[in-house]
């Protein structure tokens, strides 16, 4: 599973696929249009693999669909309320607002982290800290949204635990979205699980002619 595209100022492009041996992955991205210049971008990872796993999945991903324009802790207590008759799921959210700014929140295992350029190779600028739980059946007593300011170039990889967590000194930032998450599911996704990685290219603001 291959997509891309644009959105507000982001460019951006998700790579997965299944478990080897089955058809369906429990692994989830989402990409809505927030409102108001923001664009918001989830990563969905539901227990286990297969069939319901992927009912986890699709029961958030249509609650996020519905309520986009809330704020991040309330568009996660509502995932765990569609959820809690499902097996759960490893849930992470991060918008990007029109300020320049990148608002994030995560339970269970999605990793988050912004790559930027720098001398010798990428280093990750900052990483989203994940509370422990599972949205459907145990959330974290406190959700709190932490919000990092993000400059043009930026990159945002949002992956599953079936993509190794090393990947990041290998990314090539001079390639397009679609081309770099092609590459981190082909080089870094296990054979032990589903895998899916979402990429977002903050490209800054277009200024009005003066």
């Amino acid at each position: 599973m291959r997509e891309d595209g644009f959105i507000g100022t982001v460019e951006w492009a998700v790579a997965g696929r299944a478990l080897p041996g089955q058809r369906v992955s429990g692994d989830r991205s989402v990409v809505l249009d927030a409102g108001g210049g923001s664009v918001l971008f989830a990563v969905l990872d539901g227990l286990g693999h297969g069939a319901a796993a992927a009912d986890a999945s699709d029961r958030a991903a249509q609650v996020l669909a519905e309520n986009r324009a809330e704020p991040l802790d309330v568009l996660m207590l509502l995932c765990h309320r569609a959820m809690s008759d499902t097996r759960g799921a490893a849930v992470s959210l991060a918008l990007f607002d029109s300020g320049d700014r990148l608002h994030w929140l995560g339970v269970g295992n999605v990793d988050s982290r912004i790559v930027a350029a720098a001398p010798g190779k990428p280093a990750v600028r900052a990483a989203m800290l994940v509370s422990g739980g599972i949205v459907g059946y145990r959330l974290p007593a406190h959700l709190q949204t932490q919000t990092i300011p993000v400059r043009p170039g930026d990159l945002l990889l949002m992956s599953t635990d079936g993509i190794t967590s090393d990947f990041a000194d290998g990314v090539d930032l001079s390639k397009p979205t679609s081309e770099i998450t092609a590459d981190l599911l082909s080089k870094h996704a296990k054979d032990t699980d589903d895998a899916l990685v979402l990429a977002v290219r903050h490209r800054g603001h277009l200024k009005s002619p003066t």
